[in-house]
């Protein structure tokens, strides 16, 4: 397909065959350049951006890198890197390619992920392989690395494709050139700083949420997947720049925490907002839970960025889920968080179901865009995964909602009256006014052969990509 030429301001284009490869310049030359005052990291003086809802439409980008879809967890594994190729195509035969800058990620290096990551634990993750991993039988149980995460080839670089995506969205959203990024890569929240845990290895989240207190005093992070985000929640757990807002199943489900009581500690308490849901949830229910509290965050703690987790398998009929959503009731959540005009990074997570992971993705990107999308299918290369009806929506099943109103309305007043203890905009010291990002752009960006440019690994904001 021909490639949609993205403008990019402050970029020099080359179009070279049939790609289009943007050569977008440093960091700190963006900030000279655009005049932009940086906050100090990790503390900020001045108080949050005021809530609005936007009326025109706000600027997307999108990260994508083919090679996405070829990793394999392995035979009978549930977690299904392919769905996210399935996705991508669906976006491109819905035409939404032109209405948003698409981007390839760049692999986080290792430097780079120690933010977080222990090095032992990225070292061991580096060198592993199916072939050698005999020969670390300590530090695969030491690592939580087996039945539910894998060894699988190209490990290592999965993670950092997903990482830099999600913290390539970061930069773009501290430099002001988005308002909205996107990275159905990403999302992996269980992974922990030296233990993988629930499919997850690397905890892209953590290192986007970190890229992005350098300029955000406060940090908003929802959690829409079935399962607790309790590796992000243990992150931050202690302080307060960042709240943890998730909604999902809690019993006997992994992974077994975030309780109604787990509020956080020390300058973190209050800070961790837990809604555990029951088995059956649908679309009016969970509206009811989402939206006043999500309401009275923003109101109370006044974030001035939002990371969105949009895990898939709170849908209907999930492999591995429980829960009774629509597509169009799992997107509303989406299209409230946006209706507050700040700067919000998107990202995937969980789901099994991969034909229902793609159809959700798909239109929460159309939500993203305000672009109507027909619920016919277009033709793709994966249209047989859709049969037999081919089409964007379905019907939730019968199952029984074990959400009691009285069950709900007891947790949501608990929340509420939690949040009551916070104070509105928190203060936060004053430190290092000048943050660097954390993947560094390449400061040389005249390089006369565009061919030599893309055979290095490529700045932060990297390579337009072409359908």
């Amino acid at each position: 397909l021909t490639p949609q030429r993205v403008a990019l301001s402050s970029s020099r284009e080359v179009v070279h065959g049939q790609r289009l490869c943007v050569l977008t310049h440093s960091y700190h030359h963006h900030r000279r350049r655009r005049h932009i005052t940086t906050p100090p990291f990790p503390s900020l003086p001045f108080p949050a951006q005021p809530l609005v809802t936007m009326a025109s439409k706000r600027r997307v980008c999108y990260y994508y890198d083919n090679e996405i879809g070829n990793y394999y967890y392995g035979q009978g594994h549930p977690m299904k890197p392919h769905r996210i190729r399935m996705t991508h195509k669906l976006l491109v035969s819905y035409d939404m390619f032109d209405k948003m800058e698409v981007f390839r990620p760049k692999k986080m290096s290792h430097v780079e992920m120690t933010r977080f990551h222990s090095d032992d634990y990225l070292n061991f993750l580096r060198l592993v392989n199916p072939d050698n991993m005999n020969d670390f039988a300590s530090q695969l149980v030491r690592f939580n690395v087996g039945d539910d995460c894998p060894v699988f080839d190209g490990i290592y670089e999965f993670c950092q494709l997903s990482a830099g995506g999600s913290v390539g969205g970061a930069v773009r959203l501290n430099l002001g050139e988005s308002d909205i990024a996107v990275n159905w890569g990403g999302g992996l929240h269980h992974a922990k700083k030296s233990e993988a845990s629930g499919f997850c290895y690397v905890n892209d989240i953590v290192l986007a949420i970190l890229e992005l207190l350098k300029v955000h005093n406060r940090v908003l992070y929802i959690d829409i997947d079935i399962h607790h985000g309790d590796g992000v929640e243990e992150a931050f757990y202690t302080t307060d720049r960042v709240m943890c807002v998730s909604f999902h199943k809690f019993g006997d489900f992994f992974p077994g925490t975030g309780d109604l009581r787990d509020v956080g500690t020390d300058s973190g308490k209050y800070y961790s907002v837990n809604f555990p849901l029951r088995d059956g949830i649908d679309d009016f229910n969970y509206e009811q839970c989402f939206k006043p509290v999500i309401s009275k965050i923003m109101e109370t703690y006044r974030p001035s960025a939002v990371v969105m987790q949009c895990g898939a398998d709170s849908l209907s009929g999930d492999r591995l889920g429980c829960f009774n959503l629509s597509v169009r009731g799992h997107a509303s959540t989406v299209e409230f968080v946006k209706s507050f005009g700040l700067p919000t990074l998107v990202l995937g997570g969980g789901g099994y179901t991969i034909r229902n992971v793609a159809r959700c993705w798909s239109y929460e990107t159309s939500v993203l865009l305000e672009q109507e999308i027909p619920d016919e299918l277009p033709y793709n290369e994966y249209l047989e995964y859709f049969a037999p009806d081919y089409r964007l929506h379905y019907s939730p099943n019968n199952m029984e909602n074990t959400n009691t109103k009285e069950y709900l309305e007891t947790c949501k007043a608990r929340i509420l009256e939690n949040l009551r203890h916070i104070p509105a905009a928190p203060s936060v010291p004053i430190s290092d006014p000048t943050p660097s990002p954390l993947m560094m752009f390449d400061d040389d960006n005249d390089k006369d052969n565009p061919d030599e440019r893309l055979s290095r690994a490529p700045p932060l904001s990297d390579v337009v990509l072409f359908a």
